[in-house]
């Protein structure tokens, strides 16, 4: 199938590794303009180099910026335009915030919080939209976690502001579509990231056991028996981005092999 994204311009968020990086490389496999963004340059420099080489693929750009300020925001959005001319798809991808519970957290976690991973993607939308309005069309996809279908223990401030996100982009399914924008958010599941390492590091530290006794039990809780590649999600955030999607728009996806049991 032709996805139609040659030459497309696409900007991804959080992009020097795990999902996002993932995501990049599958837009650059498709022949797209890709301009990735974090904050750590090296880690860009590295990842760029790793994609134009992965990918035969010589379009891919990168700009350290902080998420959680508006005006690198800005300057990150007006890069991509200097470089690609517009930008036809934005991936919204951030990091996740501390784990622990309600009473781990004073405001200032939680104002930090609400920054990275609700504010950045209402600040990104913003910066990109006067382009997709321009050429009457563009997609948005939002990464956020499983935990939209079904909260997740001692992830209490990821639970709030990912669920925040869906809201958002319900919302602005409706008043995009006039302008052929679809928007759509994707929560993955237990994908093999150092996100979700991490995680299960600290679990395991929790009860008692080791890392592998917690990975092996988790896997055991999946229907497909392991957990997902980065590239097995990013191939649905291309599609989902491309151009055999003209439909789809407002909807969440889990992309988990089954973890999830919530409807």
């Amino acid at each position: 199938m032709d996805l139609g994204l040659e030459n497309k311009s696409v900007l991804v968020l959080a992009a020097s590794k795990g999902l996002g990086k993932a995501t990049a490389y599958q837009f650059a496999a498709e022949g797209a303009r890709v301009v990735i963004a974090s904050r750590n340059e090296q880690e860009l420099i590295a990842t760029t180099k790793e994609i134009q080489e992965g990918t035969h693929n010589s379009n891919i750009f990168y700009k350290a910026c902080d998420v959680t300020n508006p005006n690198a925001i800005k300057e990150l959005t007006q890069y991509a335009v200097n470089k690609n001319g517009t930008v036809d798809v934005l991936v919204n991808n951030s990091g996740g915030p501390p784990a622990g519970g309600f009473d781990s957290f004073e405001d200032d976690a939680w104002q930090k919080a609400f920054e990275l991973n609700l504010l950045s993607y209402v600040r990104a939308i913003r910066e990109v939209l006067p382009y997709m309005r321009k050429q009457q069309g563009g997609h948005i996809i939002n990464f956020t976690s499983s935990s939209i279908k079904q909260t997740l223990d001692n992830l209490i401030l990821s639970n709030t502001f990912r669920a925040g996100v869906v809201g958002l982009a319900k919302s602005l399914s409706q008043e995009l579509a006039k302008d052929n924008i679809l928007i759509n958010t994707i929560g993955p599941g237990r994908i093999a990231t150092d996100r979700v390492e991490e995680l299960d590091q600290m679990r395991a530290e929790s009860l008692g056991v080791s890392y592998e006794d917690v990975k092996t039990t988790t896997e055991q809780s999946i229907p497909i028996g392991r957990y997902g590649l980065p590239k097995e999600f990013a191939k649905q955030v291309v599609f989902l981005c491309s151009s055999a999607n003209t439909y789809v728009t407002g909807q969440t996806l889990l992309i988990d092999g089954g973890l999830v049991k919530a409807l």
